[in-house]
């Protein structure tokens, strides 16, 4: 013998359970169906409502009665059968008696309401009026508003899903897991929304098929059947009322397991835990109303016995609910061994998972910023990011770690802060309804605007309307809207800082790569064991200091592997490697040209540089403050004019002291590059468009 529920199970296997439910219900609106078919089916009606409220009630969670809208769409098609069904049967049959459509409308009509029709239109009218005045629409109601508001959260939900896989708080199979249940829960609701319609029209066809059943059964029996008035209207009546009766429970239950469902709190709580935890919980609350029962029961007139034996009942259920221990959940209990006690919070000792780890790169932006980032109301600025980490991870020769993005409320309305491991990196401040229309240089009239500086290079700028961006273009500003404002700072910041982005784990991926393509390589890199994955991280770290991409990694192994036998200094390495890359370097800074433009030192100062560098034994340059400042302003100047020429700034200095150099100016010269008289490559014309340091030589003499 087979259980129901493999019954139910095999019909589903096969794929039979929907079109076995469609034809079930064509027969009933089509076929008549005799009166034992109508009690089996109405019976079987309430059942599955009673069932379907069980259910609702008992789910820990709204979401995991998912099949609800389903369930409820199937139960009310089913009563709307039966509807037809029975209807066709009082109107065939009614004038035979009450009995006519089965014993179930007939029970309705006789014992519930006395065989009275008018008692039994005033009890279907207030069954109505609650179904459909007090239950179903509130119920509608709960569910429009919980949808929208779940719709609405959901960019919110996976910001967060994406913030704590980029912190590194869940796996991907967690965030894949978290955000299928987003979206499992959005489209519940959604569809909770469409599945309180049924209810409310359902409730409304009631009333009609009470209506036409009354008039159609009386003017039937009048005419047809030879029925004085009296007659016709206590038959066709009663089976009218009788058979609303036993369509309006089933509604009323389907309506309530509605209300339960949209109305539940999204907890792994069943509703009884939820309403006895938070509802008698509080002995104070308890006491307070068995006090007031109590003065309403010695109120003479009062109903003095069940005033006082309900305020007693009450003070006792508060005095046990103030004695009673906390009581662990059984589920939690089970599951421990014996003798062993689950430690109150305060006392759980510490873990590493109390340290969250700190971000590599890190986005905050203000309240009025979160648009910018939120793709449900067009915010562009996380696609654009993606498409920079893309482009400089390309450009660089690693992957660029994803930026972990969060509002902050500490922050003004419109500022932004960008951090690298934790420590603030910039901050400014944009305006997403306006657009930054930045100074380049040289620009023809005057735009109205509020005067600031473009946070990325410190430009002339103003904030101006968006409808004045054609008019601020053709007097020659560049004009950007706010999440470019900030991508551009983002890409510039990455930039500056590409040698602190790359870490072992990036480093050792690389190899990795290099490996499956060049094992050999890779064998013959880490052979001697002299060369240790931090000293090839540095060297890297050097080049990307310097602008320099790692893009040729088997360059870069082949040099290191070369030299590593002679020298494990990063310092000479990397001087090494970007011999090794001079022509990319090259390539990079003009392209195809054949002639590349220079900004030399003069030899007199190249000497001294040389020589201070060997006076202070390797560790710095040592040369007087005024000259060190002179220098620089030449540099800058220089530089300056090669820019304005659309010209990269190069200066090219001896081997010995290119770092050093390098170093000097990085924070003072920007967009300069200084390379090694060994770093041009011969394929390309060299061509000095200034000399620097003549004058401040001689002034050194002086």
């Amino acid at each position: 013998m087979t259980t129901l529920a493999e019954r139910a199970s095999i019909i589903g296997r096969f794929g039979l359970g929907a079109p076995v439910l469609l034809i079930a219900l064509l027969a009933m609106l089509v076929l008549p169906l005799p009166p034992l078919a109508l009690d089996l089916l109405f019976t079987f009606n309430i059942a599955l409502s009673l069932i379907v409220v069980m259910v609702a009630v008992y789910t820990p969670r709204p979401v995991d009665f998912a099949a609800f809208p389903t369930v409820l769409l199937l139960a009310t098609l089913l009563r709307l059968a039966l509807n037809v069904a029975s209807t066709r049967v009082i109107l065939l049959y009614g004038s035979e008696g009450t009995e006519a459509a089965g014993q179930v409308i007939e029970a309705f009509g006789q014992f519930v309401l006395g065989g009275n029709f008018a008692i039994g239109v005033v009890v279907f009218t207030i069954l109505v009026i609650i179904n459909f005045v007090v239950v179903t629409k509130g119920a509608g109601r709960v569910s429009e508003v919980t949808a929208r508001f779940t719709l609405d959260a959901m960019p919110g939900k996976q910001m967060a899903i994406d913030a704590d896989l980029n912190a590194g708080l869940i796996s991907q199979d967690d965030a894949r897991k978290r955000r299928a249940e987003v979206a499992q829960e959005a489209d519940f609701y959604g569809s909770m929304d469409g599945a309180s319609k049924f209810v409310r029209g359902d409730a409304i066809a009631g009333i009609l098929i009470l209506f036409i059943n009354v008039i159609g059964g009386i003017v039937i029996g009048t005419t047809q059947h030879g029925m004085t008035f009296g007659d016709a209207a206590n038959n066709y009546v009663l089976l009218s009322i009788g058979d609303g009766l036993v369509a309006q429970l089933p509604a009323l239950l389907l309506s309530s397991a509605t209300a339960i469902i949209v109305t539940r709190a999204n907890t792994a709580q069943d509703m009884g835990k939820q309403v006895v935890g938070q509802l008698l919980s509080n002995p104070r609350v308890l006491y307070v109303t068995a006090g007031v029962i109590g003065i309403l029961g010695v109120v003479p007139g009062m109903p003095n016995l069940v005033f006082l034996g309900l305020s007693s009942m009450l003070a006792g259920g508060a005095y046990l609910s103030s004695r009673q221990a906390p009581v662990l959940d059984t589920d939690v209990v089970e599951r421990l061994p014996d003798g062993v006690e689950l430690p109150a919070p305060e006392d759980r000792d510490l873990s590493w998972e109390d340290v969250p780890p700190v971000d590599l790169v890190s986005l905050e932006v203000g309240y009025r910023l979160i648009p910018l980032v939120d793709r449900s109301q067009d915010g562009q600025l996380m696609g654009r990011i993606k498409g920079i980490r893309r482009k400089l991870s390309q450009e660089f020769g690693f992957l660029i770690q994803p930026v972990h993005i969060r509002d902050n409320l500490e922050l003004g309305p419109n500022h932004y802060r960008i951090s690298l491991l934790g420590v603030t990196a910039a901050e400014a401040e944009v305006f997403p309804d306006r657009e930054l229309a930045i100074n380049p240089g040289q620009v023809f009239g005057a735009v109205a605007g509020t005067p600031t500086k473009d946070p990325t290079f410190n430009l002339d700028a103003l904030w101006i309307d968006p409808a004045d961006r054609e008019s601020a273009q053709g007097a020659g500003y560049t004009v950007v809207d706010a999440a470019t404002v900030i991508a551009t700072h983002l890409s510039q910041i990455f930039r500056d800082n590409a040698h602190r982005l790359i870490g072992h784990e990036e480093v050792q991926h690389l190899l990795d790569q290099l490996g499956r393509r060049s094992p050999k390589l890779i064998e013959n890199l880490f052979s001697s064991k002299a060369l240790s994955l931090g000293v090839v991280l540095k060297v890297l770290q050097n080049l990307l200091a310097e602008q320099v991409s790692i893009r040729d990694l088997r360059t870069i192994a082949e040099t290191l592997a070369e030299r590593a036998l002679k020298s494990q200094d990063p310092a000479t390495l990397t001087a090494a490697v970007r011999v090794a890359l001079a022509r990319s370097i090259v390539q990079d800074l003009i392209g195809p040209d054949d002639e590349l433009p220079l900004i030399a030192l003069d030899p007199s100062l190249e000497q001294l540089l040389h020589r201070s560098l060997q006076g202070s034994q390797g560790e710095t340059i040592g040369i007087e403050p005024g000259l060190a400042e002179r220098v620089q302003r030449s540099v800058i100047d220089a530089a300056r004019r090669q820019e304005s020429e659309g010209i990269p700034a190069v200066l090219v200095v001896a081997p010995e002291i290119r770092s050093w150099i390098a170093s000097w100016l990085r924070g003072a010269v920007r967009n300069l590059t200084v390379m090694a008289f060994t770093e041009i490559p011969d394929n390309r014309r060299i061509r000095v468009v200034a000399t620097v340091g003549q004058s401040e030589t001689a002034q050194a003499r002086a």
